[in-house]
Formats: C-alpha cells, structure tokens, sequence
C-alpha cells in the first residue's frame, strides 16, 4: 500500500470502526480504522462504539493512511486532530 496520506471528510459513520469519506481513497469511500476492532454492529456495545466514533470523528476532516485492504474497504491509520485513533 501507498504512503500517502489523504485529508478527507467524514461523511457517515458505519460501525465503530469503519466510516465514509465523502471523496475516496484508493478508490473506495469506505474506510476502516488499523488496529481498532469494535463491536458487532447489532449489539449495544457494537451502539456504544458507533456513538463514540462519530462523537470523536463524525463530520470531521481527518487524515487517512492506508495501510491495506480488507472486504473493498481501505484499512488505514486515521488522525483527528494530529491524534491517532485507536
């Protein structure tokens, strides 16, 4: 995977660990946070996770470095305010 690193909005948050970008990287909108592993989408821990991601990212421009590919989404090392989210 490139180095690249790409600043994008976020334009909808998935679960808790994966978001869309309103511009895509790498060709996909759909992006997964490296090293973060959320809940199931259709627990109330899977909720709690959603809810706290789009507390810390929802809407944000945030800075993505991919690092690979898992199911079409980009799996990437994501920055909000110069802070790694983990």
């Amino acid at each position: 995977m490139s180095e690249n690193s790409y600043r994008r909005k976020v334009s909808r948050i998935v679960d808790g660990d994966t978001f869309r970008v309103h511009k895509p990287v790498q060709g996909s909108n759909s992006i997964r946070i490296a090293g973060l592993d959320a809940p199931e989408k259709g627990t109330v821990a899977g909720k709690r996770a959603s809810n706290s991601l789009r507390g810390k990212i929802g809407g944000n421009t945030v800075t993505i470095k991919p690092v690979g590919r898992s199911y079409g989404r980009v799996v990437a090392n994501v920055f909000s305010n110069r802070k790694k989210l983990k």
